[in-house]
């Protein structure tokens, strides 16, 4: 390889979601004692692979990643690129990025049946991915997290996450909140147009799988958290 890339974290296997899409649990350590959960999609069309919100993976990990077909794509729809370059320079994948204008709600996606949400009043750019079929998959970063304790993040993470809010069904992030929202500005019209959007499941940068009735809890974290 090229360059050196951040090292392996712990992490889980892959989970399937729906037809041709499977979830990875990873970690990182965000603070000292302090070691979150944060999860990496993928994606397959033929045999090409997407991941978004990337995760370095060990031997193992990467055996079953390219089990499933080539990677072939890395998209970045918010803040979590650390791994991104990895699977760039050992791959040779494109990058989707929403700055260099490759990922775009009028642009064409590497696989079928799926479109781009963006986010028109952060800060930041910032997208989610809908894919509509199978009742609707709402993929995010750091907008939207599903928390639950997983077993890669530290006891201290698992009590701390719960205390500073965020283990609530379909939480608006407090920190990504706080960063994306504009000065004297507001993000409800943007998280009222994502729920709007047809899906049922929702899978976060971090957290876990939200199986069901999405919309709804999205809506009750928007009268919460933004209202």
């Amino acid at each position: 390889m090229s360059q050196s890339f951040p090292s392996v974290e712990p992490h889980g296997t892959l989970e399937p979601i729906i037809d041709n899409v499977w979830y990875l649990t990873g970690s990182v350590v965000f603070k000292p004692l302090l070691r979150i959960s944060r999860n990496m999609v993928i994606l397959r069309n033929g045999d090409e692979i997407t991941l978004i919100n990337s995760v370095r993976l060990d031997a193992d990990g990467e055996a079953a990643l390219d089990a499933l077909g080539k990677v072939a794509h890395v998209m970045k729809i918010g803040f979590h690129s650390m791994d991104d370059a990895y699977y760039v320079d050992r791959y040779g994948a494109k990058q989707w990025t929403l700055e260099d204008g490759s990922l775009s709600e009028d642009g064409e996606l590497p696989f079928p049946g799926a479109r781009v949400f963006l986010f028109k009043q952060t800060v930041v750019p910032e997208a989610a991915i809908l894919i509509e079929r199978e009742g609707g998959l709402l993929i995010t970063c750091d907008s939207v997290q599903h928390w639950v304790p997983k077993d890669v993040m530290s006891a201290v993470a698992k009590v701390f996450t719960r205390v500073i809010g965020f283990q609530k069904p379909a939480q608006i992030g407090p920190p990504w909140r706080k960063r994306q929202t504009p000065p004297n500005g507001s993000l409800i019209s943007d998280f009222e147009r994502l729920a709007d959007l047809p899906f049922e499941r929702i899978i976060g940068g971090h957290g876990g799988l939200l199986e069901s009735n999405g919309p709804t809890l999205l809506r009750a974290s928007i009268a919460r958290e933004l209202s």
